[in-house]
């Protein structure tokens, strides 16, 4: 396979991918360009939702499976653009356009990496390549879902940029509602149970917690009060004060670990969802010497990806920057692509 047309085909995909609106669970017509673009590589897909999936020509039950992951929705546009979110336009190198770099560059060179191994013989692994959607808004329709229709994963690259560092470690999210509850009253009279001035305490109780656990990949768990909403009108104490916790979890404990530290606040704190969480794959794994004897650097991902939807060793590689994700006028330089092509393909030539 000519790898230098295959690049530039994936190019060209992304460019297609960026003009067609995908914001999470709107993502079929992108599904229907992808799946497209393998039909004209003769690769045979299968889909469910907006989820499109395939399996090599000559993949073999009894052989494990390495799954090649990345997602086709993406946020929406913020107001400070100033090009055409919705427009692929090259300049100076860079490829701008929504999703360009969160995660369409990474999507696009592993659906060339894919296409590349599509024929080949004798294998070590299985290859499954999953485009997948609702990642941005960790929906019910996205990879999670996908899963239950697959075989069982032995490991999994999961598409991000990452300046094609090795990311072999990456944090989990509990999103935490608690509560300060007090009693109501009119401002006019005392009142000792004022919810909003128990929140004081209550944030210095958060801001004092400490998880004595640290990864020597993701650090500590971090844990934030990102929202507090209280009270109608000036004259009346209300009945409570309503806060949010963001908790960044490192892979020293489980998000249901988490939940019973946290739960001992002196508050109602309840978790909106335990299952997003850390991911790691071990430093001596077969894919991440790989890409250590290539020259790649490890480290721990403090962002949230499809990795979260995982129960087996996971590596988030890919090309772009994760700073440029979600913001204005975001890009990818073209080269990027270029390399992690490359990239993908010499690393994966030393595990199959």
């Amino acid at each position: 396979m000519n790898q230098a047309k295959l690049t530039q085909d994936a190019i060209q995909l992304l460019c297609d991918l960026i003009e067609i609106p995908s914001f999470s669970g709107e993502e079929s017509q992108t599904a229907d360009c992808i799946q497209d673009w393998f039909s004209a590589y003769n690769v045979k897909t299968q889909r469910i939702k907006n989820n499109v999936f395939a399996f090599n020509k000559h993949h073999d039950p009894n052989k494990p499976y390495l799954l090649l992951n990345s997602h086709h929705d993406t946020v929406k546009p913020n107001k400070a653009y100033t090009r055409n979110p919705h427009k692929a336009e090259i300049h100076e190198g860079r490829l701008y356009g929504l999703g360009s770099n969160d995660a369409g560059g990474a999507l696009v060179c592993l659906i060339a990496l894919f296409t590349y191994f599509y024929e080949h013989k004798n294998l070590s692994y299985n290859l499954v390549i999953a485009a997948t959607a609702e990642e941005e808004s960790s929906g019910p329709n996205g990879l999670n879902s996908l899963l239950e229709e697959l075989p069982e994963i032995a490991v999994a690259i999961v598409g991000e940029p990452t300046q094609m560092q090795l990311a072999i470690a990456e944090k989990g999210l509990v999103v935490f509602d608690a509560v300060v509850k007090g009693t109501p009253g009119h401002a006019a009279h005392p009142n000792n149970d004022n919810p909003i001035i128990k929140s004081v305490d209550v944030i210095q109780w958060f801001e004092k917690l400490k998880f004595d656990k640290v990864s020597d990949t993701l650090g500590p768990v971090k844990l934030t009060v990102t929202q507090i909403a209280a009270g109608s009108q000036h004259n009346v104490i209300p009945a409570q004060v309503q806060m949010v916790l963001d908790v960044r979890v490192n892979d020293c404990y489980t998000n249901e670990e988490i939940a019973e530290i946290v739960g001992q606040a002196p508050c109602t704190v309840v978790p909106r969802s335990l299952r997003l969480g850390s991911s790691s794959i071990n430093k001596n794994h077969p894919l991440v010497q790989a890409g250590i004897s290539m020259g790649l650097n490890t480290y721990g991902s403090p962002t949230l990806s499809d990795q979260a939807a995982l129960s087996c060793p996971s590596l988030k590689l890919g090309p772009g920057d994760s700073k440029r994700s979600h913001t204005a006028d975001e890009y990818i330089y073209v080269h990027e692509i270029e390399e992690a092509v490359a990239l993908y393909i010499q690393l994966l030539e030393q595990v199959l």
